[in-house]
């Protein structure tokens, strides 16, 4: 990192700048001609000039630019803006190599961001001259299921990596290179959708986020519990007295005649007391030793199966 002293000087926007070139490793294709005399006047000049309105001589897709840029790039345009970009990057190479374990000067900093500038302008002019490559193999893709979105997004991410790595020393042309990548972006996307219909097989449905099968369950158990109920009061089975079997009804409301929109309330202690003759107390005891018969007759009843 420069000193205090230099960042002091330096605006936001270039400090932000300057400190993700630090933090990341810079890559370039280099290129014997970046040594030779008069390389920065040649490669940040301008474009070589077109001899005429010469046509895409590849079936590449290239010529689906046309709209945008008004004709195709020339194979020898197209190399001088990628030897333009790997240029710049390997000034900042050279730059970082110098003052490796040292603080950059004043003077290094604002040529770093002179050179970081350039590249990353020279990335978005081919970026942007190359964008209708992905809108064009997407719409020429025949993938069922695959969102169009997802595609065109993984493809933008695709040409974004083909710049980085594209080598115009081997002659070849960018677009034929591109559109290699940009249709194995599409197979990966083709291949991780199917990964998760298979892991999902149904769309996403929010009622369905929570699922109510344990509650359920437990309701119908209730249910049962409570016809077991009814069958052990109704036949006896528990060998409840007179007095007992009055609180139980009383207290749960076991007779109760109730709509759909209605809940049973059960007795309180003192009344049940008051239709008895007893105390409150005196109900809670006989309520307990009858639960407790109840308890073992349904245990050998449904809980029991």
């Amino acid at each position: 990192m420069p000193g205090p002293n230099v960042v002091k000087g330096l605006s936001p926007e270039d400090l932000e700048t300057l400190e993700r070139r630090l933090s990341e490793q810079v890559e370039c294709m280099f290129d014997a001609r970046f040594q030779q005399p008069g390389a920065e006047e040649t490669l940040l000049g301008p474009l070589p000039a077109a001899p005429g309105a010469e046509a895409s001589s590849d079936d590449s897709g290239i010529d689906l630019l046309a709209g945008i840029t008004g004709r195709s790039l020339t194979t020898e345009q197209e190399h001088h803006l990628f030897l333009r970009l790997n240029y710049c990057r390997y000034r900042v190479m050279r730059i970082l190599r110098g003052f490796r374990g040292k603080r950059l000067t004043a003077e290094a900093a604002r040529d770093l961001l002179q050179w970081e500038c350039c590249s990353e302008r020279t990335r978005s002019d081919i970026v942007r001259l190359n964008v209708a490559l992905v809108l064009a193999m997407a719409k020429r893709t025949k993938l069922t299921g695959v969102d169009y979105a997802d595609l065109v997004s993984e493809g933008n991410l695709a040409l974004l990596r083909a710049v980085d790595k594209f080598d115009c020393s081997r002659g070849f042309k960018f677009s034929t290179y591109a559109c290699r990548a940009i249709l194995k972006s599409f197979s990966r996307v083709a291949t991780r959708t199917a990964r998760y219909r298979g892991y999902f097989p149904t769309e996403f449905d929010p009622t369905l986020e929570k699922g109510d099968h344990v509650e359920q369950k437990r309701l119908d158990v209730e249910e049962d519990c409570v016809d077991e109920l009814k069958a052990i009061l109704g036949q006896n089975l528990a060998h409840l007295n007179d007095i007992e079997e009055r609180v139980i009804r009383a207290r749960f409301a076991i007779d109760a005649e109730v709509d759909e929109f209605d809940i049973a309330k059960g007795k309180t202690l003192e009344q049940v007391g008051t239709m008895i003759g007893v105390t409150k107390e005196r109900v809670r005891q006989i309520q307990n030793k009858a639960l407790d018969k109840l308890r073992t007759a349904l245990e050998e009843g449904i809980l029991a199966t």
